[in-house]
């Protein structure tokens, strides 16, 4: 079993949602951490009629447990609460009345929102547990399952993984968004993933991929937001601030796991070198920095920076020009590859404090100019020992 980064355990004394994709491990770590909490999973056909059918025999079935079990741990998990969105006036009462905590789990608040469900107004905390972290993986890590096998734990263990992940596009397909009703035209969604992966890592052009789906554009940045609300992707928007030259103000797209990207773009094998590998190595670095501000508490602005005459951007800059990184799939760095860098810092003199490249070298180095060259094992036991950001 992989031992998880997020640290669930601040949570005591408080309700929490813990959203997170399908498959990234959520059941397995509750039940691990709180196996002695009363469970209720939505999953279970028993569990979804009963309670569908009168969500306040949850209420009822709750109070009763714990007048017979008064020593029992005063916690309930409702795993795929997003099923039952009524439950969660229960789940109010219950917390308010009984003073009992809860944990609310699923895989996307959407049907919640749309909806207008009791969202508990600011009674819950909300937590967000990501696929395998770089300190997860321990001594089992390589580089070459990540970015192929993917970031989910099944996934990344099994020799399968191709028809896991197959799979795992037929389940989302069917049962987050057809079962949810969350879009009328399910063959264009699907014909739309497949075109949104080719924006993987890119500046999003909303027309080109409509075009692609044969859609309106309207729809394609529905679309996205469904991608969003479901956390099988997120924006990464431009940084747009203090600018003295044109900058590009869209956004760009990442999905949440870079074997789903594999899938969709039918790119096969993905092998160190290729230009796929760079995309994909950069999608991996951008999951990395998601999960560490999470977890970590850190709050910080990510966002990306492209000049709009020259095309010279840089990855991923984080609060205010604070940090600047430049994600390389490369085992050399030359001087073509710190464009960007140096060209962020002419613009913003006194504001970058840090440049670093994160590539496949094999040994750190400064260049004279003050730009980090860092391996990528480096990088990361920097950025989880709170050493970067």
């Amino acid at each position: 079993m992989f031992i998880r980064k997020i640290n669930l355990l601040n949570t005591a004394g408080y309700s929490f949602f813990l959203w997170g994709p399908r498959q990234t491990g959520k059941s397995t770590l509750l039940k691990w951490l709180f196996k002695d909490a009363l469970n209720f999973n939505l999953l279970d056909s028993d569990v979804y009629s009963r309670f569908l059918a009168r969500p306040a025999q949850m209420r009822e079935e709750v109070i009763a447990y714990f007048e017979r079990n008064p020593n029992a741990l005063k916690l309930v998990v409702i795993d795929e609460i997003q099923k039952i969105p009524e439950l969660l006036d229960e789940v109010h009462l219950l917390i308010e009345d009984y003073k009992i905590r809860f944990c609310l789990c699923g895989s996307s608040a959407r049907k919640l929102k749309k909806v207008h469900a009791n969202m508990l107004g600011g009674r819950a905390l909300r937590r967000e547990l990501f696929g395998l972290v770089y300190p997860e993986y321990g001594v089992d890590f390589n580089l070459d399952y990540v970015i192929n096998r993917g970031i989910l734990p099944a996934h990344y263990l099994s020799d399968q993984y191709k028809d896991f992940i197959k799979a795992y596009v037929g389940d989302y397909l069917k049962e987050e968004i057809a079962a949810e009703g969350l879009v009328r035209n399910l063959p264009a969604f699907a014909q739309f993933l497949h075109a949104a992966s080719f924006s993987d890592s890119e500046i999003l052009v909303y027309k080109n991929i409509a075009s692609d789906c044969g859609v309106s554009l309207n729809t394609v940045r529905a679309y996205f937001q469904i991608l969003e609300d479901t956390l099988i992707g997120r924006h990464l928007p431009a940084y747009t601030e203090h600018q003295k030259r044109k900058v590009i103000h869209a956004p760009k797209f990442y999905y949440f796991n870079v074997a789903l990207v594999n899938h969709l773009a039918k790119r096969g094998e993905v092998q160190q070198g290729s230009t796929e590998f760079g995309k994909a190595f950069e999608n991996w670095l951008f999951h990395e920095l998601n999960a560490y501000n999470a977890y970590e508490n850190r709050e910080a602005t990510l966002s990306y920076w492209r000049l709009a005459d020259s095309g010279i951007e840089v990855d991923f800059v984080i609060n205010d020009l604070d940090i600047a990184i430049e994600v390389k799939g490369k085992k050399s760095i030359q001087s073509a590859d710190l464009k960007g860098l140096r060209e962020l810092k002419k613009e913003h003199p006194s504001r970058v404090s840090k440049r670093i490249v994160v590539c496949l070298e094999t040994s750190m180095r400064k260049t004279e100019d003050g730009i980090w060259i860092l391996p990528y094992q480096d990088f990361l036991e920097q950025l989880w020992a709170k050493e970067v950001f």
